[in-house]
């Protein structure tokens, strides 16, 4: 089986990033400059692009994961940070307010967890495992909560 079609295979299944091309390619013991010939055959073609696996990343952890968390998951993929940022940015401006109405599903989902009806008046130990709970997803966390509280003072 040549490298090509090692990749073909890998990709018919779920988009790869280049680098996670490279190490599957290494691991299986093709020659370097083969494994280069068949991640540009495939970028050439348009069949890996890494790109679209960012944009595929942070469409999939809009309004779970903050942008710090998507972040590192594309750096996990190889995914250099130039083309997350392009992407993050080209992103924020197509959806426009969709990001608030991400946020407000989140805050829905935090408001049943955590019992929380006035975010003007929450006890520090709720506080302390909110934050904790919307840092540990990428998010930041007092920017989120003032927000938050900016609406229900407008709201009223």
């Amino acid at each position: 089986m040549s490298c090509t079609d090692y990749f073909f295979r890998l990709i018919s299944r779920r988009d790869y990033s280049a680098y996670e091309l490279l190490k599957k390619g290494q691991l299986k013991g093709f020659e370097p400059n083969e494994i280069s010939e068949a991640i540009n055959y495939l970028q050439e073609r348009d069949y890996q692009s890494d790109t679209r696996l960012a944009a595929n990343l942070i469409a999939y952890s809009q309004g779970k994961y903050g942008k710090s968390m998507v972040r590192r998951k594309c750096m996990e993929k190889g995914i250099s940070s130039e083309v997350f940022e392009q992407v993050w940015n080209e992103q924020i401006e197509a959806e426009g307010s969709e990001e608030t109405d991400d946020l407000d599903g989140l805050k829905t989902k935090i408001m049943r967890k955590y019992k929380i009806d006035d975010f003007q008046i929450i006890d520090q130990k709720t506080k302390a495992k909110l934050l904790n709970y919307l840092q540990y997803r990428g998010f930041n966390a007092f920017e989120v909560l003032k927000q938050w509280q900016r609406q229900q003072v407008e709201n009223e």
